[in-house]
């Protein structure tokens, strides 16, 4: 196993803003403002945990757990419905002033009591078309994921048939020229020059691009290009789960490190998940979009049971273990 070169930053999250979860989770949950956004900039969420706030509403808050959005869902929205108007002000006041934020699920309305206290004390309102149960279950995972460390590379990541390759090697090497071929070949970049390396929570690597970077590529020579704009919406993916390492190095006599079977497995630990390593020599005149293609569709052999140089090699002792005739 390869140790992972010093470009490989490792991130920890110093803590996640209200405006963090409605940038990632605005499409995927449904999500719409029903108070000013600029109040979920720089409010943290100190819990990854979602909270339905039963038992504070009913009278119950010892053990409210304020660190945590809470949800509102049907059986919430109806009884504060069912509340005298001042005992249900009263009961939601008891939860507005310490909250992240709250979330109305179902598209449930709003009560104008609670805008004017969530207004009060600055606490951002949001909503949702989702059912309770399944809104829950996916903002936690959105949360534990916003929450999890990850790693900064100096690599180009690529989507080629399915596999998501990450191209790494030295500056100047010809990573970005090789993504850009491959575009132009019907493949999909996720990142340039720079790659965001996540593991999700089905224990998945999973790559993206910084936002600030995201579909552009810097080519020398050129400088920068929008990637879209140029081969389309299909030439760009958000994010890709990683598959394989592609190393490109330069290659000197003195090396003699270079598997020429495919026998030799190498791997690098990338948040504690084993991924496959591919150490390529990069020479004049060598046709490495080609190689990088073959590796990603080899790779993808491999995952369904298929490895031609295993095969080979079995197949090659069966036939040299046999007396001769």
């Amino acid at each position: 196993m390869e140790p992972s070169p010093i470009l490989w930053n490792c991130l920890h999250p110093s803590r996640i803003t209200v405006a963090d979860f409605v940038r990632e989770g605005q499409g995927p949950l449904a999500l719409s403002w029903e108070s000013d956004p600029a109040l979920a900039e720089g409010r943290p969420i100190r819990e990854t945990a979602i909270n339905r706030p039963g038992l504070a509403l009913a009278g119950h808050t010892a053990y409210f757990a304020g660190k945590r959005i809470q949800v509102l869902g049907l059986a919430e929205t109806t009884f504060l419905k069912n509340l005298p108007s001042d005992d249900a002000r009263h009961r939601a006041l008891s939860i507005l002033s310490r909250v992240p934020a709250i979330v109305f699920t179902r598209n449930r309305t709003i009560p104008r009591y609670v805008r004017r206290l969530a207004a009060l004390h600055r606490v951002p309102l949001l909503r949702t078309s989702l059912v309770t149960g399944p809104f829950i279950n996916a903002a936690t995972v959105l949360l534990q994921n916003l929450a999890a460390p990850r790693l900064r590379v100096a690599g180009t990541m690529v989507e080629i048939n399915g596999v998501g390759v990450l191209l790494e090697g030295e500056p100047g090497i010809g990573k970005s020229e090789i993504a850009l071929a491959l575009i132009k070949r019907g493949h999909s970049l996720i990142a340039d020059d720079t790659t965001i390396l996540t593991r999700d929570s089905t224990g998945t690597v999973v790559a993206t691009a910084l936002p600030i970077t995201r579909d552009h590529m810097e080519i020398r020579g050129l400088g920068l290009i929008h990637v879209p704009r140029l081969f389309g919406v299909a030439a760009m993916r958000p994010s890709m789960r990683l598959d394989l390492i592609l190393r490109m190095i330069r290659p000197t006599s003195a090396r003699d490190d270079i598997d020429r079977t495919g026998l030799d497995i190498a791997s690098r630990r990338v948040l504690d998940i084993d991924i496959p390593l591919i150490v390529v020599p990069v020479a004049a005149g060598r046709d490495l979009t080609n190689v990088v293609e073959v590796a990603a569709l080899n790779q993808r052999l491999k995952s369904m049971g298929h490895d031609a140089a295993r095969e080979l090699n079995e197949h090659l002792k069966a036939v040299l273990g046999k007396p001769t005739p």
